[in-house]
C-alpha cells in the first residue's frame, strides 16, 4: 500500500461507521468520589489561600464529572487542519470557537454545557518512525500552548493516543506531567492499536480490555496519588471487533468518568444505527458521546438534533 502522510491518516479513520454507547449513570463510586473530594477540601481549605496539595475543582465546580455537566469539544490536531476542527486554528482562536459551539448547546441542557478540546497527542503513521512503532508522538512543547490556553479559559481538555503498534499504557505515561493537570483527561483510540505486522489503514486496530483496565488502573492512581478531580476516560468505537472483551473492562474507579465515543460519519441513519448497536453488551458505567463530522455528516446533526438524540450525549466533539 503506497505510504500515506499522517494527516490522511486520520481524515479517512472511519470508514466503517459504528456509532454508539451505554447509557450509564452516576455510580455509587463516582458518589464516594465526590464525597471524599469535598471532605478534603473542608478538612484542607481551611486557609486564605490554597495550598499546594489543596484539592482542585474542575471546569465548573466540583470533583466529579457527571452528572452535572456535558461537554462540546474541538477535535484536532496542533497546527495540522487535515486531522480536525482544532488544527485550524491557534490556541487562543480554539478557544474563541469551542467556547461560542458550546453555548449553542446550553438552550438545550439542563447541565452545564463545557467547552473542550480533545487533542491528538500520538498520531498514527504509514511510516515506522524511529521507535518503529508507527505512531508519531507529539512533544509535551507541541501541547502544552493548548493546554495552557484552555486552563486560562476554563476549557476542559481530553489526550487522544493512536498508538500504532505501541500500546496504550506506554504513550499514557509519555503525557503523566498534562495528566495531572486537573482538568486533562485521556482518550483511547483503538482503531489505531496494531498488533505487529499490521499497518494503519490496512485493517481495523483493536484492543482487548486487559490493556484498557492496565491503562486505566494507572490512571486511576495517578489521579488519586495526586489528588486530582475525576478524570475523563474516553474509549474511541465504531465496529464491536475494536474492543475484544468488552464486557471485561473494569469500570470501578471512581477517580474516573468512563465515556464511550461513538466515532463514526456517515448518514442520520447510519450514525444511529450504529449508536444503538454499541450499547448492547455495554458495562455499566459507561456513558455515550458522539461525534460530528463538519465534511463528512451527510448532513451533520444541529446542536438542537445532537442533544435530541437518545440519550442524550454526554460528549460531543467535532472533527
Amino acid at each position: 500500500m503506497r505510504s500515506l502522510p499522517p494527516a490522511i491518516l486520520s481524515v479517512l479513520c472511519a470508514s466503517v461507521l459504528l456509532v454508539g454507547c451505554g447509557t450509564g449513570g452516576e455510580s455509587g463510586d463516582e458518589g464516594a468520589w465526590k464525597d471524599a473530594g469535598a471532605a478534603a477540601s473542608q478538612s484542607e481549605g481551611t486557609s486564605a489561600s490554597p495550598s499546594p496539595t489543596q484539592p482542585v475543582d474542575l471546569v465548573g465546580g466540583g470533583r466529579t464529572l457527571f452528572p452535572d455537566r456535558r461537554f462540546v469539544a474541538l477535535y484536532g490536531h496542533p497546527g495540522t487542519p487535515g486531522l480536525g476542527a482544532l488544527g485550524e486554528q491557534g490556541p487562543q482562536e480554539s478557544v474563541t470557537r469551542v467556547k461560542e459551539l458550546a453555548k449553542s448547546y446550553e438552550p438545550y441542557s439542563e447541565e452545564k454545557v463545557v467547552p473542550a478540546f480533545e487533542i491528538i497527542a500520538t498520531t498514527a503513521s504509514s511510516e515506522p518512525g524511529p521507535d518503529g512503532n508507527y505512531s508519531t508522538e507529539s512533544t509535551l512543547e507541541q501541547l502544552k500552548p493548548y493546554v495552557e490556553a484552555a486552563e486560562k479559559n476554563d476549557v476542559y481538555v481530553v489526550l487522544d493516543l493512536q498508538p500504532g503498534q505501541a500500546d496504550f499504557l506506554t504513550q499514557a505515561k509519555q503525557y503523566e506531567e498534562l495528566l495531572k493537570h486537573p482538568n486533562v483527561g485521556l482518550a483511547l483510540d483503538p482503531e489505531w492499536r496494531l498488533a505487529p505486522g499490521q499497518l494503519p489503514l490496512q485493517q481495523i486496530g483493536s484492543v482487548d480490555a486487559a490493556e484498557i483496565n492496565k491503562t486505566t488502573e494507572w490512571l486511576a492512581a495517578l489521579t488519586r496519588d495526586s489528588q486530582l478531580p475525576q478524570k475523563t476516560l474516553l474509549l474511541h468505537q465504531f465496529s464491536m471487533a475494536m474492543i475484544q472483551n468488552r464486557e471485561a473492562i473494569n469500570t470501578e474507579h471512581p477517580e474516573l468518568g468512563f465515556v464511550l465515543h461513538a466515532d463514526g460519519h456517515g448518514t442520520p441513519d447510519l450514525k444511529t444505527g450504529t449508536w444503538n448497536r454499541l450499547q448492547e453488551g455495554l458495562p455499566k458505567g459507561i456513558r455515550m458521546a458522539w461525534k460530528n463530522f463538519y465534511d463528512e455528516d451527510t448532513p451533520m446533526y444541529t446542536p438542537q438534533q445532537t442533544f435530541g438524540i437518545t440519550p442524550k450525549p454526554w460528549f460531543v466533539s467535532y472533527q
